[in-house]
């Protein structure tokens, strides 16, 4: 029987084992806490991880003449991804909750984009709702996961954390311009300045190896909103989907889908918050560092 917490116990060991070995000096120590924090990061994105693989295999690898569609066989696999990693433990119920919701919140965005011809999936495919298969929904499940995970495998803390209510409010008000910017006027560059006043006070504090490091909120979203946009490029060089400019041959996703990743990740971190600032005021865990 698969034992989550006996896995977790192991590698905690080992891992302090590794640090009693190597760590002699401060500049030891920065490159094990380095090679730790690339580490939890690596093991934070498993399920994203999971899936950028299996786009490129699958592009790679996939026979044509498979009795079950490419897109489809993507769908199969992320959800048995997601539900393994249930079983496992490797993600709490709570955190599935969530995690589902942005899968909702990102499938209904894409059948409304693909409606309005944003992007398209060249593939076909039996489980879809209209154009859109419904692999799709897993990739923006992907980040949800990423963030949960991320929030209890770092320990996250915050200076100056703002209120969630306001939080919500922001997150709407940018799923809402996903749509209408198609009909009326674009907010985005409001919600930018907005999401830099609101997060820009707020500090997080995350734990790479034994002691919590800071670092700015505003940041943080950022640098995430990089790697996924990295990560989208292998998506559309796998041909799991593809821009309108993408039609005539592959080049890099343009820089503006930056800024709509870097909105998005308010979105999925506002929902993760609800849950985690919730158990954390349940079990008085969150606490200044």
């Amino acid at each position: 029987m698969w034992d989550a917490k006996g896995l977790r116990d192991e590698l905690h060991r080992r891992h302090d084992a590794l640090r009693t070995r190597w760590v002699r000096g401060p500049w030891s120590l920065g490159a094990y806490e380095f090679l730790s924090f690339g580490i939890k990061q690596a093991w934070s994105c498993l399920f994203g991880g999971a899936m950028v693989f299996l786009l490129l295999a699958t592009y790679l690898f996939y026979p044509e003449s498979a009795p079950l569609y490419r897109a489809d066989f993507l769908f199969l696999c992320a959800l048995a991804i997601q539900i393994g990693m249930l079983i496992t433990g490797l993600e709490s119920w709570e955190e599935a909750k969530v995690i589902f919701a942005f899968h909702v919140v990102g499938t209904v965005m894409e059948i409304f984009k693909t409606h309005m011809g944003s992007w398209i999936y060249p593939d076909p495919a039996f489980f879809r709702i209209e154009g859109v298969p419904l692999f799709s929904g897993f990739m923006y499940a992907c980040v949800g996961s990423y963030i949960a995970r991320c929030w209890r495998i770092f320990d996250f803390r915050f200076d100056r954390f703002p209120p969630l209510w306001v939080q919500a409010v922001l997150a709407i008000a940018v799923y809402v311009n996903f749509f209408t910017h198609h009909f009326t006027v674009d907010i985005r560059l409001g919600l930018y300045a907005f999401s830099v006043l609101l997060y820009g006070p707020c500090v997080i504090w995350f734990r790479p190896d034994e002691k919590h490091r800071p670092m700015p909120m505003v940041v943080g979203l950022l640098l995430v909103a990089l790697f996924i946009w990295f990560a989208e490029n292998i998506g559309t060089l796998a041909r799991a989907w593809t821009y309108p400019a993408q039609e005539q041959g592959w080049h890099m996703v343009s820089l503006q889908k930056l800024g709509a990743w870097y909105l998005l990740m308010i979105i999925s971190f506002v929902l993760v918050a609800f849950v985690h600032r919730k158990n954390d005021m349940e079990t008085k865990k969150l606490r200044e560092p």
